[in-house]
């Protein structure tokens, strides 16, 4: 029986976020941002999630131990995106099917992007299908390169592409979906053939076509959904689109936000329908409020509170 896994990377340092906390572990809109990717894997059709963990593993494991179909792999030395994949072998070895492989710090990936990678891999029975993005604003991006048809030829580091593959505009994104048994073989054959001495999963690709597998190249994802969260700045930038759709989803289910820009509601807080969320109002994660409630303005209702007509 076939298996839809997903590998999720969450084994890196707070560098840049200039934090003690693991970065996969910074709240946005009142969870983990990790728990966007897990929900996004889960949508695309993911039955069992697999999320590597390195810098303080302690705290992402007791932050999504209540995930049923979390498992953790360990990663203890930083050698490079592919041997983080490596250390997910044990739970993949016995595993005919699909498995995503997607970083932890992206939390505006949609479950519609990955599943369109799944459903390519599947129709082209290719070994590998590279999620892409489309977009001007390309620097210091890895470029996809196409042959004279079409078809996926190599991914090309800025550092390294001529000025005409400078000028390409299709990126790599870092999501992948792989055939699991070809991809653990292509894995074995990485090399730290570069400057930082790591293993790339971006290598993956080039050796299974190499070995005469399909490897293909899907545009399906926005440069949103692909971009990770380096850096506060960037953390702002997610939080500010997952709290529109919040606001936009209680909207469109018969609440009304009267200022959505002066307006913070966490993931999941239930309000019934003709409710009215006034200016300057805070909701906090777990709240239920009931129909036709009126809250704020200027208030502050905290976490797992309960507010009835």
């Amino acid at each position: 029986m076939e298996t839809t896994m997903a590998v999720i990377l969450a084994a890196g340092k707070s560098t840049r976020m200039k934090s003690d906390l693991p970065k996969v572990l910074h709240p946005i809109c009142g969870r983990p941002m990790i728990e966007y990717v897990l929900d996004s894997a889960r949508a695309a059709g993911a039955q069992k999630l697999i999320a590597i963990v390195g810098h303080r593993a302690d705290l992402v494991q007791a932050a999504l131990q209540h995930h049923s179909d979390v498992v953790f792999a360990h990663q203890t030395e930083q050698k490079g995106t592919g041997h983080a994949v490596m250390m997910a072998e044990s739970h993949l070895q016995n595993v005919e099917g699909d498995v995503l492989v997607l970083a932890g710090d992206t939390p505006l990936l949609k479950g519609d992007s990955l599943r369109a990678l799944l459903e390519l891999r599947s129709s082209q029975q290719a070994a590998c299908v590279i999620g892409t993005a489309d977009t001007p604003n390309n620097h210091g991006l890895g470029r996809v390169v196409r042959n004279d048809n079409g078809a996926f030829a190599a991914i090309v580091e800025q550092k390294d592409a001529s000025p005409e593959q400078q000028a390409i505009t299709e990126i790599n994104t870092g999501c992948y979906a792989f055939d699991t048994q070809l991809m653990l073989r292509a894995l074995k054959q990485l090399q730290p053939n570069n400057s930082q001495a790591e293993y790339y999963l971006t290598d993956a690709p080039s050796i299974l076509q190499a070995d005469g597998h399909r490897v293909e190249a899907c545009c399906s994802l926005t440069l949103d959904e692909a971009l990770g969260v380096n850096t506060r700045v960037q953390l702002a930038e997610a939080r500010t689109a997952i709290q529109q759709e919040i606001l936009r989803e209680l909207m469109l289910s018969g609440v009304t936000v009267e200022v959505p820009e002066q307006t913070i509601i966490d993931y999941g807080v239930q309000i019934g329908r003709d409710s009215v969320i006034r200016p300057y109002t805070i909701i906090e994660r777990g709240t239920v409020i009931g129909e036709r409630c009126t809250v704020g303005p200027l208030q502050h209702v905290p976490a797992d509170s309960r507010i009835d007509p």
